[in-house]
């Protein structure tokens, strides 16, 4: 692993922000903004690095050794920029999409349109077969966001072991999001349920299930990437681009739920033209932010250019 200083590891802390804030958003992965900041096949290959035979080394060598075999020092400074956006954004992120909800997606189309010439652009060779797998990770992506939400109850171990294990997959995956993935199987209102209710019980069930779904998922996305670059990241790029739909600004609800709190909020929505929207379309300031999304990314693709250079 490379050396770092502590400017290094402030910029990684940064970066696990910038994860936790789009992970906070239902459509928007934090995989995405770890590619686009350029440490994704790092943050891979730490976590691959997480084995038996490394936890061996624990108890053989000592913690220093078994720190530095897992990239201790960068895992951390990621880990604790995350939980600091999304204990600090979160409550700002959910009140914006309440209140401001054309803007926040606007926003973040812009962030994510911008990052899929950017995975895009790492492709050092299109073939007819990453065209095709191109198209077949769009075809999933957009699917899978055009799916009815499930709603449930279920919170028993085995549901939520498994949906803790889905969604983290989800959650490193480019183009995909975790929390959309919870929403997806009905495990969103169990799983908060559980966190208001502090009940650690589950909550350690779905997280025992989250650490098995990305200690796996990762040595398969390490492998793909060690033997397949190019096609993973064809398909990569497809699921951002057919994740596009989730995140489209204009939205119709089709049906409506009563949440935990007595509120009626959107069920099922579908996109639809800004100009067909009933209500204020916001049209002009959702092209700005947009556009300043788009340029985040740009901003992102330099910054990783320099800490890479350092």
């Amino acid at each position: 692993m490379q050396q770092r200083n502590l400017i290094h590891y402030l910029v990684i802390t940064l970066k696990g922000m910038a994860m936790g804030a789009a992970d906070v958003v239902p459509g928007v992965s934090g995989g995405t903004i770890a590619f686009i900041s350029g440490i994704y096949e790092e943050l891979l290959t730490s976590i691959s690095s997480i084995k038996f035979s490394s936890i061996k080394l624990l108890k053989d060598k000592g913690f220093k050794v078994f720190w530095k075999t897992i990239n201790g020092n960068f895992l951390l400074a990621l880990v604790i920029g995350i939980f600091i956006s999304i204990l600090s954004l979160a409550k700002i992120i959910s009140w914006l999409l309440e209140n401001e909800p054309i803007l926040v997606w606007s926003f973040f189309f812009g962030l994510v349109l911008a990052s899929i010439l950017f995975i895009g652009k790492q492709i050092t060779k299109w073939t007819i077969l990453s065209v095709v797998l191109f198209l077949i990770g769009a075809v999933i992506a957009y699917y899978i966001t055009t799916l009815q939400p499930l709603v449930s109850e279920n919170s028993s171990p085995l549901f939520l072991f498994i949906a803790g294990a889905l969604a983290i997959c989800a959650m490193i995956l480019p183009g995909i999001s975790g929390s959309f993935i919870l929403v997806l199987l009905g495990a969103y209102k169990p799983v908060l349920d559980a966190i208001h209710d502090r009940d650690f019980k589950l909550l350690a069930i779905l997280a025992s299930g989250a650490i098995i779904g990305l200690l796996s998922f990762s040595k398969v996305l390490k492998w793909l990437f060690n033997h397949y670059k190019n096609l993973t990241l064809a398909v990569l790029t497809g699921f951002i681009l057919g994740s596009l739909n989730k995140i489209w600004p204009w939205k119709e609800t089709l049906t409506w739920r009563t949440n935990s709190e007595g509120i009626k909020v959107p069920f099922n929505e579908q996109s639809i033209s800004p100009f067909s929207f009933e209500g204020d379309a916001q049209f002009t300031m959702a092209i700005v932010l947009a556009i300043i999304g788009f340029a985040v990314i740009i901003i992102l693709e330099q910054v990783a250019k320099l800490s890479n250079s350092n």
